[in-house]
């Protein structure tokens, strides 16, 4: 394979092929922890997206990201029945597999407009898989069908996370300065994510005290993150707790959100 990503996407593909495979037609109307989207509507979203990436060199996204076909798409698409959105999906996966299977490493070093900005083809399919990893849990969670929240996909989506860190406890949770606060994920992905603020907030790699710690699975830190549930729930249910300066970890577990 010429690039990482493309690892992360399959399994993210494989495991989705596999849910919805296993859904009955009432589960596809089942409400997702997007506000806007049953678990049809975020089949649909997924799909529209891989469909405007199909067929494209990467040097055509240097400029922009044509979204609107994706809305154009995803209009068109609404009428289909579950048999025929599972069909859809499973067609333009492998259409896409085929063609990044193909790419040259060169491809993925392509500098083009990412949803997040200037970066490069890879750092863009990096994002979707972190995209389809979420989306599975939209999907998976009100289903109570837990399910792939280990392996490469899941490990780069809280990579992604990992990298807002600074962000989400500079301007998010508020960590003062001179403080800091670590997050220690139990699994299913085992990581600790140390982020001071010595004038800005940064990553750091030390065992150094912390101010506060917070404890949690890295689903619930993917969905607190991602804006999916409320943090409330998550404390009260203790999915996710704190050590140190209480003030500082019950301000962190309740502003985790950098992201919807």
């Amino acid at each position: 394979m010429t690039h990482t990503s493309i690892d992360g996407l399959r399994a993210c593909w494989d495991s989705l092929d596999d849910l919805l495979a296993s859904l009955n037609d009432d589960e596809w109307s089942v409400q997702s922890l997007c506000p806007d989207w049953n678990v049809a509507g975020v089949v649909i979203h997924l799909i529209a997206v891989e469909e405007m990436l199909l067929g494209r060199n990467p040097n055509e996204f240097a400029e922009r990201l044509p979204f609107e076909e994706v809305g154009a798409s995803s209009s068109a698409m609404a009428g289909l029945s579950p048999t025929e959105l599972l069909e859809r999906f499973r067609s333009v996966t492998a259409k896409r597999w085929d063609e990044l299977s193909d790419f040259p490493p060169s491809a993925f070093d392509t500098a083009v407009m990412t949803p997040v900005g200037p970066g490069t083809y890879g750092r863009f399919m990096d994002i979707r898989v972190f995209d389809f990893w979420v989306h599975e849990q939209d999907i998976r969670t009100p289903l109570q069908r837990p399910g792939h929240e280990g392996g490469i996909a899941a490990e780069r989506s809280i990579d992604e996370i990992r990298m807002s860190m600074p962000y989400i406890a500079g301007k998010k949770v508020g960590v003062p300065d001179g403080s800091s606060l670590r997050v220690v994920l139990t699994g299913p992905v085992e990581s600790t994510i140390t982020t001071r603020v010595t004038g800005r907030a940064a990553l750091t790699d030390d065992n150094d005290p912390v101010d506060a710690t917070l404890t949690t699975d890295s689903t619930t830190f993917a969905l607190l993150a991602c804006g999916r549930v409320d943090p409330r729930s998550r404390i009260e249910s203790g999915a996710i707790v704190w050590s140190g300066d209480a003030s500082l970890g019950e301000r962190a577990a309740q502003n985790l959100r950098f992201t919807m």
